[in-house]
């Protein structure tokens, strides 16, 4: 169950919002607003006036890695040098479909496929996100292969409902604690929620 704890965020897309929003409620705590959901270049340009108002109520941000730089620090000093005390600023390593990817068993269960061809290292993979699209491809599931996969000669990177299945799962399945095992950056999430929800109280 949610605690009283609101806290708001940021996040580059729909997918970030359900992750983050099932990260909140599982530290116990409410999430608030979302803002953002138009990128990573405009949550870049809102960070700032994301960070000021996390000077007075908690507040989380999450931003892909991507292929910005090699690790998480030199994105966070570029980004934002000084964050405010109720500012949970993270950086997903390399997207944040890794940190889907490291619930092994749920994701393998979800998809349709064998636990095994998940990565053992979903942070080590140079693109999460392509890894995501070719476990759907290997689906005993149509409707996942369908949703998930993209069609040829779409010209997309993604299927027609790749979001909303991932959304779904973000939701329903996925477990937080056990996929921090397998991904660091979500273990160094969950760690700070919980010590922005420590000092809110």
């Amino acid at each position: 169950m949610a605690g009283g704890t609101v806290i708001s965020a940021a996040v580059e897309g729909i997918v970030d919002e359900a992750v983050v929003r099932k990260l909140i409620a599982h530290a116990d705590a409410t999430p608030g607003d979302v803002y953002g959901r138009q990128g990573k270049s405009f949550l870049r340009q809102k960070i700032a006036s994301y960070n000021n108002a996390a000077q007075r109520m908690p507040w989380i941000v999450l931003v892909d890695l991507d292929r910005d730089h090699d690790c998480a620090p030199p994105l966070r000093i570029a980004w934002l040098p000084q964050p405010a005390p109720y500012l949970c600023f993270r950086v997903a390593v390399r997207e944040v479909e890794a940190w889907l990817l490291a619930d092994r068993e749920r994701l393998a269960q979800f998809l349709g496929v064998a636990r095994r061809k998940l990565p053992p290292d979903p942070e080590a993979l140079d693109d999460p996100k392509t890894t995501m699209v070719n476990l759907a491809r290997a689906s005993r599931r149509r409707d996942i292969r369908e949703d998930m996969v993209p069609r040829p000669g779409s010209g997309r990177q993604v299927g027609p409902a790749y979001s909303s299945r991932l959304i779904e799962f973000a939701s329903r399945d996925w477990r937080p604690d056990v996929a921090a095992g397998r991904a660091d950056s979500l273990k160094r999430a969950l760690r700070c929620l919980k010590r922005l929800i420590e000092g809110a109280a």
